[in-house]
């Protein structure tokens, strides 16, 4: 062929080759982003053979961040935030800052600067959103209270990090670097207030105007019934928005397409834009794993294994010490601790951009790419084992440490009801357990019909809010007896389970069965197989989310046609 075709082959090998290391990957239980990024080593210049043009692949991974914080924003909600920060907000700080002195640290005793010391911490500080979510939902924990904490506290170190990129430039000169411009004259005072001024009229920006016009524009897209006319508004606004914030404000394409999103999803079709934006979001991020893998020297694990052992035992050791020791300071169980600590022992796309940026601003050398790519090989592959040794770790720690059994069985005032408790609510009563979207709503029927209950919820901060608006509850994991006693379940006339988790759904029966046979149980699920086994079963009476709105429905609609006849 004449005509140049780079572009071409550099897609065609990137998603082949990704294709097949990923494949692999999915098959040794490991995820497929490690496949990824072993694809991007494979057609880079430090491996033999065929070679990508790095130039375009590393412009078809800008598309792939764009895509990636696009849908970071695009699932970003405050709520869920709010509903832990007690929790995630001082730990994923404390997390960050631990990570960071410790890359700071580790890079002087390399005799590096203190700005490159400064990137490698921070790259080794964010944890993966694409590991962790899928850690978690794999495992059927997205919807526990360890999960909400684990998510809230990614959602904590994803702004943080969007914050860092935004102003790592404005710092790159003081810091020993270049921020590829000619304003160096310029003093730093002036330089970061022009940036906060910038990014603080953009957000403005998006928040007054692009507020009321994306969700204006995607009702008329969707008014023209076109599904690809949609996607591609979806799409549109995401790379649009991102160039514009860039060209027009000076803000980095990260942050301009976070927004979008954040933006997008106050639309009522921001569930719809999520899926259609979906594949395109997965492939160009598929390219963008390709890319940062690229950059890549697979020498490094030779020529400095000792250095690479250090990044990891950060990554691994140093900041998942931090984060358990964390939440057990606020008061969570031992097992919360674990499982947050697993979830966030691992590095990914966010440190690729941070230490991707290193470079570009001269902040960090070559090497120090392929240190954070080393530990993030390296801490995700790890991954699944750190989840799966949760339960022996638990056990052996409990097995041989009294400090640990005294910790773990320690006094919370929020464990057990108070000594005010009205009397009529331990007779009687309904055990709630969980308040969230519908044991808020149960709850609030049963104060309105003047029934009594007792709230068993593991989210402390919520518990004690609810003290606040003189709602009994306690604090803690309903699947541990103790939880159920101190709500007094013997007493109890019902469980109702609000919460869908069948991991632990009939572990709360048999406590429950066992303390007080004669209870009437009610409980909700989301999943066909478990509904049909727990009916089975005979454990009470169950729910079924989508066939009780089914049933709503075809009331409704025979209730109309009952009403024409």
């Amino acid at each position: 062929m004449e005509h140049n075709i780079t572009l071409i082959t550099t897609i065609a090998a990137g998603f082949g080759l990704a294709l097949i290391f990923g494949f692999i990957a999915e098959k040794l239980k490991t995820p497929a982003l490690v496949g990824y990024l072993l694809a991007g080593i494979a057609i880079g210049p430090a491996t033999p053979g065929f070679v990508a043009d790095i130039g375009i692949a590393s412009q078809l991974a800008e598309i792939g961040v764009m895509l990636l914080m696009f849908g970071v924003g695009l699932h970003f909600s405050l709520s869920d935030l709010l509903a832990v920060k007690r929790i995630a907000l001082p730990g994923a700080i404390v997390q960050m800052t631990v990570a960071t002195l410790l890359g700071i640290a580790l890079a002087d005793w390399w005799g590096w600067d203190f700005g490159a010391g400064l990137v490698l911490g921070l790259s080794l500080s964010c944890a993966s959103t694409v590991v962790l979510l899928k850690a978690v939902e794999s495992r059927g924990l997205l919807d526990t209270m360890t999960g909400r904490i684990a998510v809230g506290w990614l959602i904590v170190e994803d702004l943080v990090t969007v914050l860092i990129l935004v102003l790592l430039p404005s710092f790159a000169t003081l810091l020993g670097g270049s921020n590829g411009t000619e304003t160096a004259a310029e003093p730093m005072w002036q330089t970061i207030g022009i940036t906060l001024l910038l990014v603080s009229a953009f957000i403005a920006f998006m928040f007054i105007v692009g507020l009321r016009v994306l969700p204006w524009l995607l009702w008329q897209v969707a008014r023209t019934g076109s599904r690809e006319l949609f996607t591609l508004a979806v799409v549109a606004a995401a790379i649009c928005i991102a160039y514009g914030a860039a060209a027009l404000f000076n803000v980095s394409f990260a942050l301009g397409a976070f927004f979008a999103g954040m933006v997008m999803r106050e639309s009522k079709f921001s569930h719809r834009a999520a899926e259609e934006s979906l594949p395109l979001r997965d492939a160009f991020a598929v390219l963008f794993f390709v890319s940062v893998g690229m950059l890549f020297d697979p020498a490094v694990l030779i020529d400095e294994p000792m250095r690479v052992l250090a990044v990891v035992a950060i990554i691994i050791v140093g900041k998942s010490i931090a984060a358990m020791l964390l939440v057990l300071i606020l008061r969570y169980p031992l097992n919360t601790s674990l499982t947050v600590a697993a979830s966030l022992g691992q590095i990914g796309e966010f440190s690729f951009i941070l230490a991707g940026l290193g470079l570009s601003l001269e902040l960090m050398p070559a090497e120090g790419m392929s240190l954070v790519l080393a530990g993030a090989l390296i801490s995700i592959a790890f991954n699944p084992i750190a989840f799966a040794v949760i339960v022996p770790v638990r056990n052996w720690i409990l097995k041989h440490s009294a400090v640990a059994r005294k910790y773990e069985s320690r006094d919370d005032p929020y464990a057990e009801l108070p000594m005010s408790t009205e009397r009529k609510y331990l007779q009687g009563q309904v055990v709630l357990v969980g308040y969230g979207h519908v044991g808020e709503r149960i709850g609030q029927a049963l104060k309105d019909q003047d029934i009594p209950f007792v709230v068993a919820e593991q989210n402390r901060e919520l518990v004690q809010d609810l003290r606040k608006q003189d709602i009994n509850a306690v604090s803690g994991d309903a699947t541990e007896p103790s939880v159920l006693i101190q709500a007094h379940i013997t007493d109890a006339a019902m469980l109702v389970i609000a919460t869908p988790d069948p991991l632990n759904i009939r572990q709360m029966i048999d406590t429950a069965r066992t303390l007080n046979p004669a209870i009437e149980i009610v409980l909700r699920t989301r999943n066909v197989d478990e509904t049909t086994l727990l009916r089975k079963d005979n454990v009470g009476t169950v729910f079924f989310s989508e066939e009780e709105l089914a049933k709503s429905m075809t009331h409704h609609i025979l209730q109309r046609f009952d009403t024409k006849t």
